[in-house]
């Protein structure tokens, strides 16, 4: 019985060792196995981008990329320049106060409150200031500050400045069109690869804009002066080209720099030729003659009395320099006059009038790239006292882009072509065009356009040896609920060459002021001449040739 005992004592010796052999050997594999993963995890830091690791966002979705924007001849008007921007890792942070104190010695202008409650959080990333100039960042990383880094970016450039501002447009701080054609790239599926994270920082093709850097750099510095010299609050002008619709130039003053975004946000920044309704005054006086005389029912040769002036519900219409007689149809054009005119939108009829403008496309909102266009203002109901109105241009409101497009299918055979700010052949501008008047009517209106420069309010908008033809319209502005004759909104609607027209032109002036001498501040004593300097400047870019007689003198043209 003891020996049982014995043997059974020795075998449960035997299995507790074998047991707590196999204990230490188990110990010793989850301790190999723990270091092993640790040294895996360590090679695989090391081998890995340390963006992957970064606790803040990859540097692709940063350096999203946009295409260079250029203009007709391949001039840069907006391209992506490196930088960088700071940043701050909150857990890091040793001291909120004394890391902001340090940086205000780079960074005068950070916003303490701010700044510290994104140092004091507990994330693990916050953007402390964006593009940051290389001074700054060498400057800041002097200062060795633990948990503030930096990171690339890039930031869009503007080389021109305020130079195409309006047409160009602007980026924000994380490279997105906000304004513009930048914004219309954005609008083309930019901004949804931007979403979805596939921009890389890679060269993409630049995009071609339709304007011509050399002529809108004459167009605003003509503005620029006529501001001046005439005083006036603002001012707009724009060049298109009646074949195409391409616009080759387009401005409007006050501006604004792009890269400085916020100046666009300041008072009277618009972009008044896209953006801005007006009562655009006798230049209506165009497409008022032109609906007659396409209608059938008036002619050159007609006449209309304007001896007196017209009465209707409680209003009197009357002319400006009246010459209280009958008039043909050119001298009702070439006078400016508003009785003439009214009776020859009577002859069309109310249906007809709003008809016809919009037909020519000046009642509905234009299509074009560019996002900031505004819609016109019509009445509700037209009735014959509006109609009347509206034919010397009162009582509607467009902007003055799509007035130069509605004058430009009058002088390019009748074919009503969309604006467009990319480039465009004829050849893909016929696929786009309406016809909306005849070849008739056109030519017509081409006549009229150079008489009432040679004989008309148009004579300081002529070019020798360009053969300008337009129409002034000097328009009263509303103040206080009614119509001030000291305060007005002046254009002048011009195209050239009259004998085989290329382009239109127009200039706008906002409360321009008697110059020095002058006891007026009509259109055709600011608008026409400013629209003279341009053309003069930029006919010779815009590959136009003068023509002169055989003595040297500008050659006429007749019709």
């Amino acid at each position: 019985m003891l020996e049982k005992r014995r043997q059974a004592a020795l075998t449960a010796r035997k299995g507790s060792g074998r047991e707590a052999k196999s204990r230490v050997m188990i110990a010793m594999f989850c301790f190999c196995a723990f270091y092993v993963v640790i040294g895996g995890r360590l090679v695989q830091y090391g081998m890995a981008d340390d963006q992957a690791t970064a606790s803040i966002p990859r540097a692709d979705m940063l350096l999203a990329s946009r295409p260079d924007l250029v203009d007709r001849n391949g001039e840069i008007l907006a391209t992506d320049i490196r930088t960088v921007s700071l940043y701050a890792e909150p857990r890091r942070i040793v001291d909120a106060d004394e890391a902001i104190e340090r940086l205000q010695t780079v960074l005068p202008d950070l916003d303490i409150r701010t700044t510290h409650r994104k140092l004091s959080s507990d994330s693990g990333f916050q953007w402390l200031r964006r593009q940051l100039t290389p001074k700054q960042q060498a400057d800041i990383m002097a200062l060795g500050i633990p948990g503030i880094g930096f990171r690339p970016e890039k930031r869009r450039f503007y080389p021109g400045g305020t130079t195409a501002s309006h047409i160009v447009g602007h980026v924000n701080v994380d490279n997105r069109g906000i304004a513009g054609m930048e914004k219309y790239l954005d609008s083309q599926g930019l901004a949804d690869l931007f979403d979805l994270g596939m921009t890389v920082d890679e060269e993409m093709e630049p995009v071609a804009l339709s304007v011509d850097l050399r002529v809108q750099h004459i167009v605003r510095d003509e503005l620029a002066a006529a501001m001046e010299r005439y005083d006036a609050i603002a001012a707009g002008a724009v060049v298109l080209d009646i074949h195409t619709g391409e616009v080759i130039a387009m401005s409007s003053l006050p501006d604004y720099n792009p890269n400085i975004p916020s100046q666009a946000l300041e008072k009277d920044r618009m972009n008044r030729m896209s953006a801005g309704t007006y009562e655009m005054g006798s230049t209506f006086k165009t497409f008022t003659t032109a609906m007659a005389l396409d209608s059938g029912r008036v002619r050159m040769g007609d006449s209309f009395d304007a001896s007196r002036p017209i009465r209707i519900g409680g209003h009197t219409i009357s002319d400006f320099h009246g010459k209280h007689r009958v008039l043909s149809v050119p001298e009702i054009f070439i006078y400016s006059s508003n009785i003439g005119t009214a009776k020859m939108a009577e002859a069309v009829g109310v249906a007809g009038h709003r008809e016809f403008l919009t037909r020519l496309g000046l009642l509905t909102r234009m299509q074009t790239e560019l996002p900031e266009v505004a819609m016109p203002l019509q009445p509700r109901d037209w009735k014959q006292i509006h109609s009347i109105t509206i034919s010397f241009g009162h009582g509607v409101t467009t902007t003055p882009l799509q007035t130069a497009v509605a004058a430009a299918a009058l002088m390019n055979g009748g074919e009503l072509i969309p604006p467009t700010f990319l480039p465009r052949t004829e050849e893909q501008a016929a696929a786009h065009a309406v016809q909306v008047v005849s070849p008739q009517t056109s030519a017509d209106m081409r006549e009229l356009f150079r008489l009432n420069s040679l004989e008309g309010s148009g004579r300081r908008a002529d070019v020798e040896g360009f053969r300008v033809g337009g129409k002034t319209g000097t328009a009263e502005k509303v103040v206080n609920g009614r119509y001030s004759s000291d305060v007005r909104f002046n254009a002048y609607l011009a195209a050239f060459p009259m004998d085989a027209p290329q382009y239109v032109v127009l200039v706008v002036i906002d409360e321009p002021k008697p110059e020095e001498g002058q006891h007026a501040a009509t259109a055709g004593l600011n608008a026409a001449p400013t629209v003279s300097a341009i053309i003069r400047r930029s006919a010779s870019l815009l590959g136009v040739q003068p023509k002169y007689g055989r003595d040297g003198s500008a050659m006429l043209v007749s019709y």
